[in-house]
């Protein structure tokens, strides 16, 4: 299927699928992950991911997702409710071999629907929305996080996201901030 608002302008930065192009939007609505801070993300978790679940919520283009996938995830969530993001995460997808699913309904239904304990849990939602915190605390009142699970939060670094039942790790490039939480 073609969509003619594609760019193809990002790569997987490492592991397995190094190298490979995918297509990013040419619209605002969707908003990419920067390479530096992918890379600064996946050089942390590196070690992590490998034989793991991971949550790719607010999916977009599935970057991240798939970058989880290159380097060994055992399963991957792809979840977006803009169908626009579900077309182009599929396109993505497209010569990549592994374990995953494509969930197109809003963040809360896929939070309540997993049945399993998550590793790895990337939440990139548009800045303003707000969704942070009630995201943090659905995953705690579902017990959703694996106990040596990880929580990463992308958002601007002007926006302060705190949430007491977790432990919390900062990192700041340029405007953006990742936050990664992980049980007490």
């Amino acid at each position: 299927m073609h969509y003619e608002l594609y760019n193809n302008s990002m790569r997987v930065i490492s592991g397995k699928y190094r190298g490979k192009v995918l297509k990013s939007p040419k619209s605002d609505n969707i908003r990419p992950t920067g390479d530096k801070v992918k890379q600064a993300l996946f050089t942390k978790l590196q070690f992590f991911v490998q034989d793991k679940v991971v949550l790719d919520l607010f999916s977009g283009s599935g970057a991240l997702g798939i970058e989880a996938i290159s380097h060994g995830a055992k399963k991957v969530f792809f979840v977006d409710k803009d169908s626009r993001s579900i077309l182009l995460t599929k396109e993505n997808l497209k010569g990549i071999v592994g374990d995953y699913k494509v969930m197109h309904c809003d963040y809360k239904t896929a939070l309540l629907s997993i049945d399993q304990k998550i590793d790895l849990i990337l939440v990139d939602p548009p800045y303003a929305s707000g969704y942070y915190e009630d995201i943090l605390q659905t995953i705690y009142e579902k017990d959703l996080l694996a106990n040596d699970g990880i929580i990463v939060c992308e958002h601007p670094s002007t926006i302060e996201i705190s949430f007491n039942n977790y432990n919390i790790e900062q990192k700041q490039y340029g405007t953006v901030k990742l936050s990664y939480f992980s049980k007490k």
